[in-house]
C-alpha cells in the first residue's frame, strides 16, 4: 500500500520516535533501517532543541510477522547511535484538524513561562487547539510561532490580545493560509516609527520654538487635537527660517534600529515598502533615496525666496489622508489591501492601521495599541518582521547577501 493511499483512519500504522544528541545521519539512518521492513511514510516531524533531537515517524505497519523484528532492529540501531527508540502501535493518522486556522506569533523580551502559559490556556479557553510551535527568533526578543486550529481568527485574535496586555507580551494572530509568503506591502509612519525623532520638532529646534511644537505634537498623537489644525499651527512657528535647515535636519534624523534591516529584508522577500507621513517631503524624499523605499508621500513645507513661509502646500497628510494613501499604494503596486501591513504610532494612524490586512501599533499611545490588530512594544523596528513568519536566520540570510 503506497502512502498516498492511505485515506482511512482505520488502517494500523507505528509512530517511531528517536530521541537523544543530534548529529548528522540521524534521519537517513532510521530510514534506512525501517526501509528494509516495506513500510511507507505517513508523516515525519522533527525538532531539535540545545542539540537535543527528537524524529517521530508515523509508518504504516509492516508486512505480517515482521513487526516484531521491525522493532528490534530500530531499538538497536538507536542504540547503536546512543539515541533512545520509542515505537507505539496505533490507527491512522492524526485525526483532522479543526475548521479555522490561525498563526499566533508571540514576542517576550523575555518570554516568560507565565505568559508562555497563559497564552497557550487562552487558546485553548477559546476552543483552540495548538498543532505546532517554532520559534522564530531569540534576540533581539524571543518570537514563537504557534499553528491554531479549531477557532476563527477574530475571536482568537480578540481573547489573546486581552491576554497579551495583561502579561506584557507582544501577540500578533492572523489566518493561516498561502497568502501568509504572497507578495505584500508594507506601509510604515515615519516619525516615531522609521524614525526616532519628530521632524517637525527637528525643524522647531532650530527656531527656537521646540517646547511649543512638542506640546502640540503630543496632544495631536494622542488624538485631542484635529491634526490639519495642529499641523497648521506648528508650522507657522516656522516662518522666516532659511531652507538651508532642511539638510541640517536630514542630518539630524535618527533611523529606529532595525529599521534598515527591516527594509532590506522585506525587498530582499520581494515586498514593496513605503511610508506616509504626516511629517514633511524634505525629508521623507530624502529617506525614500536612502533606503530604496517604493512609495513615499507626506506634506511639503512651502519655501518662497529661500525661506519657509509657515504654510504647507498640495495635499494634506493627515488621518483619513494615510488610509487613502495606502488604499493607492496597494493599488498602484498590484496587491490586495487585504495583503497590506500597516505600521504606525499615533492616532492620526488608526484610520490606516484598521484598513491595513495586518495593522501593528508601534510603541504607540494607548489609544492604538488597543484598536490595532497587534502591538509591539519592544525598540526594535525589524521585530515586525516577526509577524509575517520571517525567522531570524531568513533576516541574517538576508544580510550576508547585501550586495
Amino acid at each position: 500500500m503506497n502512502a498516498s493511499q492511505i485515506t482511512s483512519s482505520d488502517v494500523p500504522t507505528l509512530l517511531v520516535k528517536i530521541f537523544g544528541k543530534d548529529r548528522p545521519g540521524i534521519t537517513a539512518g532510521l530510514f534506512d533501517t525501517l526501509a528494509a521492513y516495506s513500510v511507507d511514510v505517513v508523516d515525519i516531524e522533527q525538532v531539535v532543541t540545545r542539540g537535543r533531537m527528537v524524529l517521530c515517524a508515523l509508518v504504516t505497519e509492516p508486512p505480517q510477522g515482521m513487526e516484531g523484528e521491525l522493532r528490534k532492529t530500530v531499538h538497536s540501531w538507536a542504540e547503536s547511535m546512543k539515541m533512545q527508540a520509542e515505537i507505539i502501535s496505533g490507527i491512522g493518522d492524526n485525526r483532522p484538524r479543526g475548521l479555522g486556522r490561525s498563526l499566533v506569533t508571540v514576542l517576550g523580551h523575555p518570554l516568560t513561562a507565565e505568559a508562555t502559559a497563559a497564552v497557550a490556556a487562552r487558546i485553548t479557553k477559546v476552543g483552540g487547539n495548538i498543532d505546532r510551535i517554532f520559534r522564530l527568533a531569540k534576540y533581539p526578543v524571543t518570537a514563537v510561532e504557534f499553528a491554531v486550529s479549531g477557532v476563527e481568527t477574530e475571536p482568537l485574535r480578540t481573547a489573546l490580545v486581552t491576554e497579551a496586555a495583561a502579561l506584557g507580551v507582544d501577540v500578533a494572530v492572523v489566518a493561516a493560509g498561502l497568502h501568509r509568503r504572497a507578495q505584500r506591502l508594507v506601509v510604515m509612519d515615519v516619525d516615531s516609527t522609521l524614525i526616532q525623532d519628530e521632524v517637525i520638532e527637528l525643524f522647531a529646534a532650530h527656531a527656537g520654538c521646540e517646547e511649543k511644537v512638542a506640546d502640540v505634537t503630543a496632544a495631536a498623537m494622542r488624538g485631542e487635537l484635529d491634526f490639519e489644525q495642529s499641523l497648521h499651527a506648528r508650522v507657522a512657528l516656522l516662518e522666516g527660517l532659511d531652507a538651508s535647515v532642511v539638510e541640517k535636519v536630514r542630518a539630524e534624523v535618527r533611523l529606529t534600529p532595525g529599521a534598515r534591516t527591516l527594509i532590506r529584508t522585506l525587498k530582499r522577500l520581494g515586498y514593496q515598502v513605503g511610508v506616509v507621513s504626516g511629517g514633511f517631503t524634505q525629508v521623507t524624499d530624502d529617506l525614500k533615496g536612502r533606503l530604496g523605499l517604493d512609495f513615499a508621500q507626506a506634506n511639503t513645507l512651502e519655501i518662497v525666496d529661500g525661506k519657509l513661509t509657515g504654510r504647507v502646500t498640495g495635499e494634506i497628510v493627515d488621518r483619513a489622508g494615510k488610509a487613502r494613501l495606502l488604499r493607492r499604494f496597494a493599488a498602484e503596486a498590484g496587491v490586495p489591501l487585504s495583503q497590506t501591513v500597516a505600521i504606525g504610532d499615533g492616532a492620526n494612524d488608526l484610520d490606516m492601521l484598521n484598513a491595513a490586512g495586518l495593522g501593528v501599533a508601534f510603541n504607540a499611545k494607548p489609544v492604538v495599541r488597543q484598536a490595532a490588530h497587534t502591538a509591539v512594544n519592544v525598540p526594535f523596528l525589524d521585530t515586525v518582521l516577526y509577524l509575517l513568519g520571517v525567522t531570524r536566520e531568513e533576516v541574517e540570510a538576508a544580510d550576508t547577501h547585501v550586495e
